[in-house]
């Protein structure tokens, strides 16, 4: 099984913490995030991991060495010279990847214990393109989702914009995605579509949204509860550090 762990976010919403120390590295409750989340895709059975780098790319690649790469085989994609963001990431780490399996993608600023397994057995059984952790939760925007958690679009919290924007959104469920998704080897002859009419940096989000439209696109919701938080925001990031503490992650 393969795993991408995103990890060249510039983290400004940590400073000053990330003026010396990429987001990835950020500690909670004492061990880098990075580190949290390849033990947590590990658990689940992955063991080829690719980790894209960008801010203080040398320190991620040094942190990999100093833990003998968890024992796992790690490569790095490495965009020190263009910050590529989330699809374009994927696109330029995909070659990395040498066999068909799917590969799950990870935030590495995102901690949760969501139930990994769950959602790439989930993914294969559906034969989708892609799996979207997604639950109800505050967001300023939204994925929307019909009754069979099949996308069909995206939509700021109050609806103010609606994308595509001819879509009916009765009926649809508006949820936040999660930055955990699984997605088809099968998804990167249509990254390479997309990259070259958008361009190489481009977000994996506005890519699901317009191959939502013409490909199944699905998401996963745990059945049981689990908890979520986004450490790149300071706010989160507290939130996250006594969680831990607490014993709760």
């Amino acid at each position: 099984m393969n795993a991408l762990i995103f990890a060249a976010g510039l983290g400004t919403r940590l400073r000053p913490l990330t003026d010396s120390c990429p987001k990835a590295l950020v500690e909670v409750g004492g061990e880098p995030m990075l580190g949290r989340v390849i033990r947590r895709v590990v658990a689940a059975g992955v063991d080829r991991i690719v980790v894209n780098v960008h801010h203080f790319p040398d320190m991620v690649a040094d942190y990999l060495r100093r833990e003998n790469d968890f024992g796992v085989d790690i490569r790095v994609s490495d965009e020190r010279d263009c910050l590529l963001d989330t699809g374009g990431g994927l696109l330029k780490a995909l070659p990395l990847f040498d066999d068909d399996e799917p590969i799950l993608l990870h935030n590495a600023d995102i901690l949760t214990d969501s139930p990994l397994r769950a959602q790439i057995e989930a993914h294969r059984e559906s034969g989708a393109c892609a799996t979207l952790l997604a639950d109800a939760r505050d967001s300023s925007r939204r994925l929307l989702f019909d009754g069979s958690m099949r996308m069909r679009g995206w939509a700021r919290a109050d609806f103010s914009e609606v994308r595509p924007a001819w879509l009916d959104v009765a009926g649809l469920e508006p949820l936040a995605f999660g930055g955990v998704h699984v997605v088809s080897r099968s998804v990167e002859p249509l990254l390479a579509r997309y990259a070259s009419v958008r361009g190489r940096v481009f977000s994996i989000t506005d890519f699901y949204v317009e191959l939502c439209g013409h490909e199944v696109i699905r998401g996963f919701r745990p059945s049981e509860s689990y908890r979520w938080y986004d450490i790149g925001r300071p706010a989160s990031l507290a939130e996250a550090r006594a969680a831990v503490g607490a014993g709760m992650l």
